[in-house]
């Protein structure tokens, strides 16, 4: 019998794919945006041995009884609870004490209102690094507390790079697992031992993991013109004659000779319309990751931004897996996702536990798929729209 996960506020699938690479049935899944409801649907469906129960609906409206029926399962059986509840009250973004009263901040106390109703026998949070700040301790410690007086054992959060598990960006994110101690699970390594570290560390040079990966990787395979999510923002005759003067593969704003008026008292947000540094890992993709204005997602050597299927690529989703609903809401949920190949190390350690027995891991092709990549180098001028 396949171990079984339900994924809480999903967005485009990108914790689902992971778990169903480590072995993992999805059962049923909670997301609240139409756009990645849509995409969940029409790229992960197709995936799954069989159709999960998707609840397109607010997490604090749900009827838990219902929802395990709908997902047949009951109360203690599913085996790993996945979610990454929304961080914009978390973001590391927000100054002095902003966020601190976000509403959204809430969710992550619904989520465990979700753990308590479900009992899954391992939950697994991922949140941005901002929710480990002073200024937001007592929603942590209020999570914590919850889970633990529930009968969890909690691991202490971690906070990871997503470049550490391969994946071509620099990428950090908080991860939070618990375990319930009448499960009878044996212990989790938990964290899984990272798999790449920088180029000149002795564990390199030692042959014991493997360089990161830079975002050459990215750029590598040319894009399809077949593929919706080939495309960029347009941006105005002045933006592109900046791109222009900025110096190709890493080159900055200020060396465009372009001062933004915001910037004229100081020299903050260096990064923005800055190019990518194809010898290094990619910036972390956001939801704004397909705006130039947003962070360094200019391309290396076009004078435009990167498609949202770069954007993609830097997460680690494979070229098959489409985005629905346009551009902007493209780039919102692959900014919003966790990286399928780094979740599929994180769940897979979970399903090693969880299976003691062992049970057939699908390797780094289930995540990337087909059409996966890196490949050839990318000859072809870049589709847009």
């Amino acid at each position: 019998m396949a171990l079984t996960a339900i994924d809480l506020f999903a967005g485009a699938g990108g914790f689902s794919l992971a778990a169903l690479a480590a072995g993992f049935e999805i059962r049923a899944a909670v997301e609240i945006d139409k756009h990645a409801v849509a995409t969940y649907r029409h790229s992960v469906f197709p995936r799954c041995p069989r159709e999960p129960y998707l609840a397109d609906s607010d997490i604090r409206t749900i009827s838990w009884r219902d929802f395990l029926n709908r997902s047949q399962l009951t109360v203690g059986e599913c085996d790993l609870l996945l979610g990454g509840p929304p961080c914009q009250g978390f973001s590391t973004h927000r100054i002095n004490d902003a966020g601190v009263n976000d509403p959204r901040n809430e969710l992550l106390l619904s989520y465990f209102s979700a753990v308590k109703a479900i009992r899954p026998k391992c939950f697994l949070v991922e949140n941005v690094s901002g929710l480990l700040w002073p200024r937001h301790k007592s929603y942590l410690a209020e999570f914590l507390s919850r889970a633990r007086n529930s009968g969890y054992r909690v691991h202490p959060p971690v906070l990871l790079n997503a470049r550490d598990y391969g994946v071509p960006q620099n990428r950090k994110r908080v991860f939070i697992l618990g375990v319930r101690r009448d499960a009878g699970i044996g212990e989790v390594v938990w964290p899984p031992p990272s798999t790449h570290a920088a180029p000149q560390s002795d564990e390199v040079k030692a042959g014991f993991k493997q360089p990161w990966q830079t975002a050459r990787a990215v750029f590598k395979v040319a894009l399809s013109k077949s593929d919706p999510n080939s495309r960029y923002m347009r941006s105005s005759l002045e933006l592109r004659k900046v791109f222009a003067k900025t110096p190709k593969n890493g080159g900055s704003r200020g060396q465009s000779q372009r001062i933004l008026t915001c910037h004229k008292n100081h020299d903050g947000h260096k990064d923005v319309y800055g190019r990518i540094d194809p010898t290094k890992p990619g910036p972390t993709m956001t939801s704004g990751c397909i705006n130039p204005s947003k962070g360094r997602f200019v391309h290396p050597t076009a004078d435009h931004a990167i498609t949202a299927r770069h954007a993609a690529r830097f997460q680690s989703f494979p070229d098959d897996f489409v985005f629905l609903g346009g551009l902007t809401a493209a780039g919102h949920q692959i900014g919003n996702a966790v990286p399928p190949l780094m979740g599929q190390i994180l769940t897979k350690a979970i399903a090693s536990a969880l299976a003691p027995l062992g049970i057939p891991l699908p390797g780094e092709a289930a995540v990337l798929g087909a059409s996966g990549w890196p490949g050839e180098d990318e000859r072809n001028p870049q589709p847009h729209g």
